[in-house]
Parts: C-alpha cells; sequence; structure tokens
C-alpha cells in the first residue's frame, strides 16, 4: 500500500484516485475530516483506508506501520499556509516531515515522495524554470524556505535509510477541493465566483488579473497523475521533478474558456500585464515526461469545464 499524507486533499486525494488507477490501494491519512470525496467514494472494500492522523504526533504516525503494510509515501501534508507565526508553522511542518522520514526508515519505503514547490525557483530568472538551476539563498516567504529545507532533509534522510526520495516542485495547481480564494493566483476565484452568479472580486489582497498575465498552471488530476507515476516508476533517473503542465497559460486563455464553460458567464479582464508583477515563467517538465511518459490531459477548456461542473455539483 501506498501511504498518502494529507489524501483527502486537494492534491492529495487526486494523487489517490490515480495510484488506484494504476493498481495500488492507498492509505490516506486525514487531520480533520474523514470524509472520502466523490472521486474516492466508490472504491471496493480495503482499496482506500482512511487514517485520521496529526502527522506531528510521532507515535500515531509510526503506528500506522503496524496496521497497514506500507512500501511507499507520498507526503503531501503541510501546516496551514496562512499562519502568522513563521517559527509555528516551521514548527509544524518540521516535525510532520522528520515524522514521515522516521516512518520511511522505520518501515523499509521503496520510495519515499515529498511535496516541494515552484515558489523555491523565487529569484531565478531562467527560462523555463530546470530543476538543475542552482537556487537562490532567500528568505521572502516561510513556504519556499520550508520546501527548500524538506528536500534536504528528505534526501540525506534518504541516502543513510536507503529509500528513494523523489523532491516534487509542484507548480500552480487548481481544480476540485482547492482553495477559491487562493493567496497566489485569482483564477479559482474567478472560476468559482462565476460559477455561482457573482462578481468576482480581486480587488487587494486578493491576487489582481490581467489579460496579458501568465503563469505555470496545473489541473489538480493532472497534477496527481504525475506523481502517482513518480511514485511508482520502476527507475527514477533523478531526484528532483518538476510536476506541472510545461506551459505557461495567458489569463485571457482562462477567461475565454469561462466564459465557453458557464452559461452566461462574461468575464472580462484589463488588458496588458499587471504592472506589478514580475516576468511570468513555467515550469520544465523534461524529466516527468521523460522517466514517466507524463503528458498532461487536460487543456485550458477542459480543465475549465471539468472544474466547473464539479463547482456546481459541489456547491463551492
Amino acid at each position: 500500500m501506498i501511504l498518502v499524507t494529507g489524501g483527502l486533499g486537494s492534491i492529495g486525494s487526486h494523487t489517490a484516485r490515480s495510484l488506484l488507477d494504476l493498481g495500488e490501494s492507498v492509505v490516506v491519512t486525514a487531520h480533520r475530516s474523514t470524509r472520502l470525496p466523490e472521486h474516492l467514494a466508490d472504491e471496493t472494500a480495503g482499496r482506500v483506508v482512511v487514517e485520521p492522523l496529526d502527522t506531528t504526533n510521532e507515535a500515531a504516525f509510526l503506528d500506522l506501520g503496524k496496521r497497514h503494510e506500507i512500501t511507499g509515501i507520498v507526503h503531501l501534508a503541510a501546516a496551514r499556509y496562512d499562519l502568522p507565526d513563521p517559527v509555528e508553522y516551521l514548527r509544524a511542518d518540521s516535525m510532520a516531515l522528520l515524522n514521515a522520514l522516521e516512518a520511511a526508515a522505520t518501515w523499509g519505503v521503496r520510495r519515499f515522495s515529498v511535496a516541494s514547490s515552484i515558489a523555491v525557483y523565487a529569484g531565478v530568472d531562467e527560462v523555463p524554470l530546470r530543476e538543475d538551476l542552482p537556487l537562490p539563498v532567500m528568505a521572502a516567504h516561510q513556504i519556499p524556505v520550508f520546501k527548500k529545507t524538506a528536500e534536504l532533509f528528505a534526501t540525506v534522510a534518504g541516502a543513510t535509510a536507503g529509500f528513494d526520495v523523489v523532491n516534487l516542485r509542484i507548480g500552480t495547481v487548481w481544480g476540485p477541493l482547492g482553495v477559491p480564494d487562493n493567496p497566489f493566483t485569482p483564477l479559482p476565484r474567478l472560476l468559482s465566483a462565476t460559477v455561482r452568479g457573482e462578481d468576482p472580486d480581486l480587488t487587494p489582497p486578493r491576487p489582481l488579473a490581467y489579460a496579458e498575465d501568465a503563469t505555470d498552471l496545473c489541473y489538480v488530476k493532472d497534477c496527481g497523475r504525475a506523481i502517482a507515476l513518480l511514485m511508482l516508476a520502476e527507475r527514477l533517473s533523478h531526484s528532483i521533478y518538476n510536476v506541472s503542465s510545461g506551459r505557461l497559460v495567458r489569463y485571457s486563455e482562462v477567461a475565454a474558456a469561462i466564459n465557453a464553460a458557464v452559461p452566461g458567464a462574461n468575464v472580462t479582464l484589463p488588458p496588458g500585464r499587471n504592472p506589478d508583477r514580475p516576468p511570468d515563467n513555467h515550469l520544465d517538465i523534461t524529466r516527468l515526461r521523460e522517466d514517466t511518459g507524463f503528458q498532461p490531459e487536460y487543456d485550458v477548456e477542459r480543465t475549465v469545464a471539468d472544474y466547473a461542473d464539479w463547482l456546481t455539483r459541489n456547491d463551492h
């Protein structure tokens, strides 16, 4: 079985779904609600097991291995991104990661994947963003600070204990179960408000949206499938992989797809680019494609139609 921490969240549950589709059974952990989302709810008994878990609790984490034969770990659970105290955030995420790494060593897993982020590339000017680029030493935000550190923690622990480590530098992901008011991209808010027939208010502190702004963008179903492929590949050539669609998506493309998918929608964006926005960039996914055969299945139009349908049915 593959353990997916944070397995009932957006990326976690879609990673679990893809692992199931590839023939694995999964243990998914949840800190709060243990209700299975619709895309996991119809599985046959025993293929999906939900375990309530506070990942900062070492004994509870290790106890999972007494109840399940876990052969791999995808560590996606994270502290709340909006914790105002960086020490509180770093303590919680560090404890969870160290417990996951201890469990991986104790259980003798084959592969350990951990969520990193496109944010670790802050300060890198090369286009596109490749895994072999040197990362500047910057502390602009607590999330990329921890993600950079997590990559090093996981790599040294895996080298000592003998399990493969996959550092997942995940791009800008959106889709079912995601946060509508995402602090890093306005696109989920733009779609969710339009589906509800509301004005998609993008005034600060919400991020702005101009027609020619562009971003690295990946639908969560593609993201989950990429992670599953990396977990199950017979052999990997690297320990760091960018996970995304591999292209820049203009906000005007998303607006046009929303207008096509949502009856009565008339989303219009200010022309040009946000003058305060840094240069646009995106993740190079050559490694991911070469080592797993991954290709995104969801273009912008299919993504927006699928996500809008989910939002309509789930009243989000």
